[in-house]
């Protein structure tokens, strides 16, 4: 019995010296936004199942949305495991809607030559006192939102209040000076050896963190995701939107071909789900909206300018309104002009190509056969039968006292409803 106590003692010693911990790892490499919220909340929740020690966060982003960014820090506010921020590789930055969730992580290091800050809100105001007061409480809300992290996490509240009125951005070396990071490690590696034995309290817990002999499992991006994070893209949104629009009016404009439908209609659905995960103004979407409907009218009812140039100055407007001035994300001014550009072109082409067919010979029907030539079959006294094209037309004179016999040349030149007005086709002199 004895020898069982001491065997299981030194059993259970040398697993705890060799056992392998497990750690998740995820790099936040791109714009902050929804894609980045679920990837984030996923591997949190799968390494509470699993008991992982942590979850480390590679940090190196431009910013992105407030509100996935809110998201992101309440996730990571109520995690059970500790959630670990490292601004990693060298040169790579932490900045705006990246600081937010840097500075909500249990712990937060850096690497050399990196840095952090830089978190005032991006507005495209014109300037007018309305948008200073509107931008004036946007700051505001901003400012409240980073204090209370930093007060949380017991980090510098005057720093991150800079960061955001100021836009000021601090090296690894000033962050740690001026208590906004924890440590600064060259590496994941001399990061694990740095926090292992640390304590951080979670839930009103003491947690000693054993990042010694760590596992990291891989986290894997899921194909919706990917989907997701491609479309989420306010360019290629845009893009998707008005392939989409114009496939509709392609479609209605020339029915019975269905490619065009088809790809837009798919288009337009993709379009309408990336504008979900978008901060848009709906007075911009309903404006850009307007504009194709009156593209549409053009089209089908040529007006030769009207409807033309309501619809591009609403396609402008519509589209610059379209994202919302409260982040980052924005879509390229080159990219609209180039789209208003390609729309009025395009539209251009359709009106040149409807005042040609108007312009154009009619070839069908009972008008297609005016100017035709023939020959009588039935003589014109003044009325009788021709021959006209390959079918049999009952016909009149235009001179109503002169007679056509059988056989003679005749010329179309009009009609009285189904019967033709024709007259003799004169021998030309020679010369």
């Amino acid at each position: 019995m004895k020898k069982l106590i001491i065997f299981l003692f030194f059993f259970f010693i040398s697993y705890s010296c060799f056992a392998e911990n497990k750690g998740y790892k995820l790099n936040i490499s791109d714009a902050i936004g929804p894609v980045t919220y679920y990837q984030i909340k996923r591997v949190i929740n799968q390494a509470e199942r699993e008991n992982a020690e942590f979850v480390l966060l590679i940090i190196d982003t431009p910013g992105g949305l407030l509100t996935s960014t809110r998201k992101i820090v309440q996730e990571i506010f109520k995690s059970k495991v500790p959630v670990i921020g490292y601004v990693y590789p060298s040169g790579a930055q932490c900045a705006s809607a990246g600081t937010f969730i840097a500075l909500s992580c249990d712990i937060l290091a850096m690497a050399p030559a990196t840095n952090i800050g830089a978190a005032h809100p991006v507005t495209l105001m014109s300037g007018g006192e309305k948008d200073k007061t509107m931008e004036e409480k946007i700051v505001n809300d901003t400012v409240s939102f980073i204090k209370s992290i930093a007060r949380y996490r017991g980090r510098n509240e005057k720093w991150a209040e800079k960061a955001v009125r100021e836009s000021i951005s601090s090296t690894e070396e000033e962050a740690l000076k001026n208590k906004v990071i924890d440590l600064v490690a060259k590496d994941i590696e001399q990061l694990l050896k740095k926090i292992d034995g640390k304590k951080i309290k979670k839930d009103k817990k003491e947690i000693t963190l054993h990042t010694k002999n760590v596992v990291f499992t891989p986290t894997k991006v899921s194909f919706k995701d990917n989907v997701l994070k491609t479309i989420s893209n306010p360019n290629i949104a845009y893009i998707l939107l008005i392939i989409g629009m114009w496939g509709i009016i392609l479609e209605f404009s020339h029915p019975g071909f269905g490619i065009p439908g088809i790809a837009g209609t798919i288009c337009l659905i993709l379009g309408f789900f990336a504008l979900h995960t978008l901060p848009i103004n709906m007075a911009g979407l309903l404006l850009l909206l307007l504009s194709f409907v009156l593209f549409g009218i053009e089209a089908t009812t040529p007006t030769f300018g009207l409807f033309f140039i309501s619809g591009i100055i609403a396609f402008l407007i519509g589209s610059f309104m379209l994202i919302r001035p409260i982040s980052e994300v924005r879509i390229a001014p080159s990219l609209i002009l180039s789209a208003a550009f390609s729309s009025g072109f395009f539209i251009w082409a359709i009106l040149l190509f409807a005042l040609k067919t108007r312009r154009k010979k009619v070839t069908t029907g009972i008008e297609g056969i005016i100017g035709e030539k023939g020959k009588v079959k039935i003589e014109l006294n003044p009325e009788g039968m021709v021959f006209v094209r390959g079918e049999y037309w009952k016909a009149i004179c235009k001179d109503k006292n002169e007679v056509i016999k059988k056989d003679e040349e005749i010329k179309v030149v009009g009609n009285d409803g189904l019967k033709l007005i024709v007259e003799k086709v004169k021998e030309e002199k020679e010369s």
